[in-house]
């Protein structure tokens, strides 16, 4: 196997017009893969997330984990001085991230219409809430917007209960990682054309991109697709069952897997039943096939149930908290967390990159930086003095 080599990115320039997360998650899978990501920031305050506790000595926990490996400059955008840095940032740039309301870069001049001209390399990618245009676009869009009008809040949750959205802001992240995968194919698209070009991802459709199941449901028969707790919609028993202690995941829906799963547990009956025949009539009959695995499921652990359906080639996990997985055998094994260094808070843990290159590693480098704190050496590098916000040499 031949030495590792620099990330894949590694000699990308990006610039980040960005705020809470869609932006500065997708810029952080850049730097990750190597890209230098400059993060433009207002000089007051900079990204509201440096706001956003819990704090380290003053610092922004999430923020030095959402803006790791990047380069932060601090310029008043709404300043001449400062556009005129920013458009000389973007002459050279090769991609620019924003997520501003749509309409905010044009009015500022910073538009991709008006820095193409001085550079028709750049790809300039935007992310916002319903799309750059459409009777939406006008509108604030926040990840629970998105989840709310995207149908991921009409499927989740247990049946007749009160509407629930995802953990995890998922419209926000998965805006991100298209935006990234956009972001790569328009350099892969550059090099054969030489020329950039403009991309437009809103949380709406991201969040509308998963209804892969649902919309197989809708456009085949006409249903629309309910929330069903954590069962599968098309099969069974795909879900959490109860235990004697709490709760076990179970995915039993192969005749393999299903044949093992009640043979494990001592359900052989279950084989002849006519009701349970294959996944889609456990589906059809899925409340009364879980009450009669539970009679036996909440006579044991989880462990205990964990470990024999693991043995026998059933798919299975307890259900664990983050307290758990931050400290996960697995996880720790294969080096997935790591250490960052930060000039004020030293060493910083943080998420590895899910991404494992056999020869051209993600970065590690740096947690979040501190608000401009590469301003003069950036600006310098263009021409700029720091003074005053940029002035032209």
């Amino acid at each position: 196997m031949s030495e590792p080599s620099n990330p894949p990115l590694t000699g990308v320039t990006v610039l980040e017009v960005g705020a809470f997360m869609a932006a500065p998650y997708a810029t952080m899978q850049l730097a990750d893969l190597g890209a230098r990501v400059i993060k433009v920031e207002n000089p007051d305050g900079g990204d509201p997330v440096r706001a956003t506790g819990p704090f380290l000595d003053g610092e922004s926990s999430p923020f030095v984990r959402l803006n790791r490996n990047k380069e932060s400059v601090a310029l008043d955008l709404k300043a001449e001085r400062g556009k005129a840095a920013f458009r000389a940032l973007a002459r050279r740039a090769d991609v620019l991230v924003e997520n501003l309301r749509p309409g905010a870069m044009t009015r500022l001049g910073l538009d991709y219409a008006a820095l193409c001209k001085d550079n028709p390399r750049l790809i300039y990618a935007s992310a916002s809430g319903w799309g750059q245009d459409g009777p939406l676009a006008h509108l604030p869009g926040l990840d629970i917007m998105a989840q709310a009008r995207s149908g991921l809040m009409s499927v989740t949750g247990f049946p007749g209960g009160e509407p629930a959205k995802v953990g995890v802001p998922i419209c926000d992240l998965v805006c991100a990682l298209y935006i990234a995968l956009a972001v790569t194919a328009a350099l892969r698209e550059r090099d054969r054309s030489g020329e950039g070009q403009y991309i437009d991802v809103s949380l709406l459709e991201s969040g509308v991109s998963f209804a892969v199941w649902e919309a197989g449901m809708y456009f085949g028969d006409g249903t629309v697709p309910r929330p069903h707790g954590s069962a599968h919609q098309n099969s069974a028993p795909y879900q959490a069952v109860r235990t004697a202690d709490g709760y076990v995941t179970i995915g039993a829906t192969t005749p393999k897997t299903w044949t093992a799963f009640c043979r494990t547990l001592s359900l052989d009956d279950l084989l002849s039943d006519s009701r349970w025949r294959d996944s889609y009539s456990r589906r059809r009959h899925r409340e009364e096939l879980i009450g009669v695995i539970e009679e036996v499921t909440t006579t044991r652990t989880t462990e205990s149930i964990v470990d024999d359906l693991e043995r026998a080639g059933v798919p299975c996990a307890p259900i664990v908290d983050y307290g758990q997985v931050f400290t996960d055998e697995t996880l720790h094994q294969r080096g997935f967390f790591w250490d960052a260094s930060h000039p004020t808070l030293g060493s910083v843990r943080q998420l590895g990159s899910p991404m494992r290159f056999s020869r051209t590693p993600a970065r590690r480098a740096h947690a979040g930086p501190p608000l401009g704190g590469s301003t003069a050496e950036t600006l310098a590098e263009i021409g700029f003095s720091n003074d005053r916000n940029g002035d032209e040499r």
